[in-house]
């Protein structure tokens, strides 16, 4: 797989915290040129670029909203440019927002979690088109989650939906990007530990429920996704485009 990574610009979003900080630290560490997106980990993203510059390959941060398509198209075409060029495409960004049950729900929560979670990665994914395809094979993985699967717990729902839509996203635009020589996959996590997303939103008690019921009697962690992620990645020139990888230790999510 280093072999395949090494030499690659990829751009990861959301790539300076949680499980984007160790989808960034595996490209690096495989060889990969990295673009890391951030909106508020300024920090984090300044240190993977000295990270990823002490193992000698290029890296640059580059922040923006990616709710707004204007952001969006600047930080794919500055990571492009900054890159020189563009062969794998990571759309990681996302988040729950806030739990609220469906009687708590308004049009303005309801849009703010789409936007967050869908309406940025078709932003970055259409900014990104025009560099992909010009390479002879081009790859692209999108973060969805077992809750896009199972529903997720209550007060998830409209994270939930967006996860789905990315499933089906995920699908729709393999068949759509496929004749132009891009393969898209995406990878749905369950419970993944130690990240700022389960540390808000998901209580001991809940967490040790959920491991009780999964197979392998533990929780995930943000670099067994890292791996799942630069496999797919890989697969730039692959015969995988379409699928979705779950990684969950076992639990039967459909």
């Amino acid at each position: 797989m280093s072999n395949k990574l090494s030499g690659k610009n990829v751009l990861i979003t959301a790539g300076a915290q949680g499980i984007g900080e160790a989808i960034t630290r595996n490209f690096i560490d495989s060889g990969a040129n990295v673009a890391i997106h951030y909106f508020s980990s300024a920090d984090t993203a300044n240190s993977l670029v000295e990270y990823a510059k002490n193992k000698g390959v290029k890296a640059v941060a580059v922040s923006g909203d990616l709710t707004n398509e204007e952001d969006a198209l600047s930080v794919v075409n500055s990571s492009a440019e900054e890159l020189g060029g563009l062969d794998i495409l990571i759309n990681n960004a996302g988040s729950l927002v806030a739990r609220r049950l469906l009687s708590e729900i308004d049009s303005d929560f309801w849009t703010k979690v789409m936007d967050i979670n869908m309406t940025s990665m078709m932003f970055v994914t259409k900014a990104a088109e025009a560099h992909l395809i010009k390479n002879e094979n081009s790859s692209i993985v999108n973060l969805a989650s077992l809750a896009g699967r199972k529903g997720g717990h209550p007060g998830s729902l409209v994270y939930s939906t967006s996860k789905g839509a990315i499933l089906t996203y995920t699908r729709a635009l393999a068949n759509e990007l496929g004749p132009k020589g891009v393969r898209v996959n995406a990878v749905a996590p369950g419970l993944i530990l130690g990240t700022s997303f389960h540390n808000t939103h998901t209580t001991k008690e809940s967490a040790d429920q959920t491991v009780a019921t999964i197979p392998i009697k533990r929780a995930g962690c943000t670099e067994d996704v890292a791996r799942a992620v630069a496999y797919l990645g890989s697969e730039y020139d692959g015969f995988i485009t379409g699928a979705t990888l779950d990684i969950n230790g076992g639990v039967y999510g459909c």
